[in-house]
């Protein structure tokens, strides 16, 4: 399975970012983060079917996973973006059928997002 991620960048505090990341098929997707010298957290997870979606609580209200299934790709719209926020995020999918914070089989490569204040 082949996931790539794009979209990351540098932007100011309140300012709005979109990853995408293609995969190689249907899976259930998913946005992970990770900061320096913190454990990766999960941001964001979607259903096969795009009807189902979950998220991290400090992202809630702020940010919104959807997928185009006909291109194989899942977005993260971020917005009123924090400084704490800052983080490398990475892609997965998953070969399950629900939604998940955690049984993620596949990982794409990290897009770095910078938040300044």
């Amino acid at each position: 399975v082949q996931l790539q991620a794009s979209g990351g960048g540098l932007v100011q505090a309140g300012g709005s970012l979109r990853l995408s990341c293609a995969a190689s098929g249907r899976y259930v997707m998913g946005w992970f983060r990770q900061a320096p010298g913190k454990e990766r957290e999960f941001v964001a997870g979607i259903s096969r079917s795009g009807i189902t979606a979950d998220y991290g609580d400090s992202v809630k209200g702020r940010y919104t996973i959807s997928r185009d299934n006909a291109k194989n790709t899942v977005y993260l719209q971020m917005n009123s973006l924090k400084p704490e926020d800052t983080a490398v995020y990475y892609c997965a999918a998953g070969e399950g059928l629900l939604v998940t914070k955690t049984d993620y089989d596949y990982w794409g490569q990290g897009t770095q997002v910078t938040v300044s204040s």
